[in-house]
């Protein structure tokens, strides 16, 4: 081997260890960063000739393991849509209370209710006495007071999902921007034979970030583009050029493309729902097609279904409970409930109205028939009118049948007096999910036990799916994250190497000024 041989190949040696010693670095330095892949070194052997001539650097690879990549995304998405879900229902739970016997709670709907049916019992052994009188008011007011309280929680709960559901959709359109502008730059540089690791790394760190706020997917081409898909294969763009566009149409990254939708004022009333033109709250578009649908998973996901599904169902129970209330109050002889007009919601309040165009809105419909209810200003103002002249007979007729558990009591004889439980909500299409044909104290309770049931399954399957996630996490660290101390340890070798390779180049240019004062 002459010394031109050898102090070429020792100084590719060195070339390539300092190629190394920055990939190193960049480990390093980003051994914290969320989604970060461990970047290899590529160095392979130079052969000219049949004979070694040193090594070659080639592209620097990402150590990434695709399935357990896709798993943690998949795992992202549930933890962030379990904890969105039980960050909005957390009000609710303080202020439901709970139906536990050992959870000392006293102001549950059915806790209020019963204050109402003993303060009812207490003035029929008091008729006249004024302080019985009133307590009665002050108790049904109390009651209507809940449940002003939950039915306000809902549509508070509501309009945050709805507000969250326009910001989550900003900042998906700004990842999937991002990465439309980083693949971009990745397929130029691999077009000229560039390296592009730290890009790739890049756009793995927006993929990360994406997957909390939308169940995606993601997939490869080989000129280095990135295919973003929902759950169910929708596919979402990254750039105009991927739906036939021309790329100059948008500035990326954008937070306003490609997925649109807008603000809505959320009221009880109102509605989405894919096609209908009379449905009120907008949908999320994508190239002028409703795809809201296709869009589960993640923040969005959960904010989505928070407005769309959870807090409709539970306005249209405590809509119900509130009609019933009053109904069979109004039944038994005592019209102590009313609606927002003053007068007792009537029974075709109950029916889905025939026109499609028209909400079945309080106080012709029961819709929002539970932020309204109020007790009659008739007996508020004048309590002494509940038992005139001490006569008790409505009172006892109350607590009898009002309070009643018998079929006669819950349903009636044609069925008028049960709590309705289908065709609720504006579009007639919710249900409250139990019996209706049960005691006022009964569905009270019925209601506070389902909701209470979603609240709980949120936070303890969030517990289970978080547990899971760190798991993943670890898989994931283990096989494509940085392990510092290994990385350092590479250092450690590197610098020894270098300095082999180093002594090496030192000697050749000994031999060589040797040989040239010789030949002087």
């Amino acid at each position: 081997m002459g010394l031109t041989s050898s102090l070429s190949i020792a100084t590719s040696g060195l070339n390539a260890i300092e190629y190394q010693l920055a990939v190193t670095s960049e480990n390093v330095s980003n051994s914290g960063t969320t989604g970060y892949v461990r970047e290899n070194a590529t160095v392979t052997m130079a052969v000219a000739g049949n004979v070694g001539a040193g090594v070659k650097i080639g592209r620097t690879a990402l150590n990434v393991n695709t399935a357990l990549q896709s798993a943690l995304y998949s795992q992202n998405a549930q933890v962030a849509s379990l904890t969105a879900t039980s960050n909005s229902l957390a009000p609710l739970s303080s202020i439901q209370g709970s139906t536990s016997s050992d959870s000392g709670s006293t102001d549950t709907l059915s806790d209020e209710l019963g204050n109402v049916q003993n303060a009812l019992t207490s003035l029929t052994a008091t008729p006249l006495q004024s302080a019985s009188q009133s307590l009665v008011i002050s108790s049904a007011q109390s009651l209507t007071s809940t449940i002003h309280t939950l039915a306000a929680t809902y549509t508070d709960q509501r309009q945050a999902a709805e507000d969250n559901t326009v910001a989550t959709v900003s900042s998906i359109n700004s990842g999937l921007t991002q990465i439309g502008q980083l693949s971009t730059q990745i397929m130029k540089l691999q077009a000229l034979g560039s390296d592009t690791a730290n890009l790739e790394n890049q756009r793995l760190e927006v993929m990360s970030n994406l997957s909390s706020d939308l169940s995606v997917t993601f997939s490869e081409t080989s000129n280095g583009d990135m295919i973003v898909r929902t759950a169910d294969g929708t596919e979402l763009p990254t750039r105009p050029d991927q739906i036939g566009q021309s790329n100059s149409t948008v500035t990326l990254p954008s937070s306003t493309w490609p997925l649109s939708t807008s603000d809505a004022t959320v009221t009880s009333a109102m509605y989405y729902k894919a096609g209908d033109t009379n449905a009120q709250i907008p949908g999320i578009m994508l190239a002028g097609k409703d795809i809201t649908s296709h869009l589960t998973g993640g923040t969005l996901g959960a904010n989505i279904t928070l407005r769309d599904v959870t807090y409709p169902k539970m306005q249209a129970q405590l809509d119900s409970f509130s009609y019933t209330l009053a109904s069979r109050f109004n039944n038994a002889g005592l019209p102590l409930f009313t609606d927002g007009t003053g007068a007792v919601p009537l029974a075709s309040a109950t029916v889905p109205l025939s026109d499609p165009t028209t909400t079945q809105e309080t106080p012709n419909g029961l819709v929002g028939l539970s932020s309204t209810i109020a007790v009659s200003s008739s007996y508020a103002n004048a309590p002494s009118s509940l038992t005139t002249n001490g006569d008790v007979t409505t009172i006892t007729a109350v607590l009898g049948t009002a309070f009643g558990t018998s079929s006669d009591d819950v349903s009636g004889s044609d069925g008028s007096l049960a709590a309705p439980s289908t065709g609720l909500g504006p579009t007639g299409s919710l249900s409250t999910g139990y019996s209706g044909a049960q005691g006022l104290v009964a569905l009270a309770t019925a209601l506070t036990s389902d909701q209470g049931a979603t609240i709980g399954q949120a936070s303890d399957d969030l517990t289970s799916v978080t547990s899971v996630q760190t798991t993943l996490q670890t898989a994931v660290s283990n096989a494509s994250g940085v392990d510092v101390n290994n990385e350092m340890a590479n250092v450690v070798a590197l610098q020894n190497a270098y300095a082999a390779n180093a002594k090496v180049v030192t000697a050749v240019q000994s031999m060589f000024s040797a040989l040239l004062n010789a030949i002087d």
